[in-house]
């Protein structure tokens, strides 16, 4: 069966010259792409030639109008999300395949970031991508499938999370964390004091600063 086709708003490199890198933005649960197209406006003068794109899910999410999810989300249980996260790859990866084809850029000059269960996509779907990808920013999320043993490469991540979130509890990310160094991942770990499931202006900066590193 083939995957449906993501699709979702687009902000070109604001250089005006064709892109040389790509920072693709997946957003959470009931939320959408021109949510986190936001982001985009924020980073777009220091990185200047990046093309920034924010695709809907694949599913309309219940209860949310306007909103889309990667996933059905009935259980924070871990063999629920592992289980979520597995079914929506194969979606998110030709979504990939395509964008990289059209543009001619490799998985290199690729950053994924992801809010909530859109960082989820990325910490599974980024390490196991055959060629690593620059590295992944995920905020408010989790390590949704553990078992990533086998990925074909250890990537650097920049993990930041809410101490106060009360959707995806600060003990995910430490966990998290845990993991992804037990792998053998390059972890930077930020903890936002005082912060509930979003992200703040500080988060804003430290993601654009290691998205300028890794993105060269």
């Amino acid at each position: 069966m083939t995957p449906p086709k993501l699709s979702g708003p687009s902000l070109p490199p604001l250089s005006g010259a064709a892109p040389r890198q790509i920072v693709l933005l997946l957003h959470g649960y009931g939320s959408n792409g021109d949510d986190m197209i936001s982001l985009a406006p924020m980073w777009r003068q220091a990185l200047p030639d990046a093309l920034f794109l924010a695709p809907n899910g694949p599913e309309r999410c219940a209860g949310a109008p306007g909103g889309y999810q990667w996933f059905g989300l009935y259980s924070l249980a871990r063999d629920a999300l592992s289980s979520g996260v597995r079914r929506a790859a194969p979606v998110l990866d030709a979504y990939v395949d395509e964008i990289l084809a059209s543009t001619g850029l490799a998985e290199e000059n690729l950053l994924l970031v992801g809010f909530s269960q859109g960082t989820m996509m990325a910490l599974h779907v980024g390490p196991l991508r055959p060629r690593p990808v620059a590295g992944i920013v995920g905020y408010s999320g989790v390590l949704a499938d553990p078992h990533l043993a086998g990925a074909a490469s250890k990537l650097p991540v920049l993990l930041i999370h809410g101490a106060d979130d009360s959707v995806v509890p600060i003990a995910g990310h430490r966990q998290t964390d845990r993991e992804l160094r037990r792998l053998g991942f390059e972890v930077e770990s930020v903890v936002a004091p005082g912060l509930d499931h979003g992200v703040d202006e500080a988060g804003v900066r430290r993601g654009l600063e290691f998205a300028k590193r890794v993105l060269g």
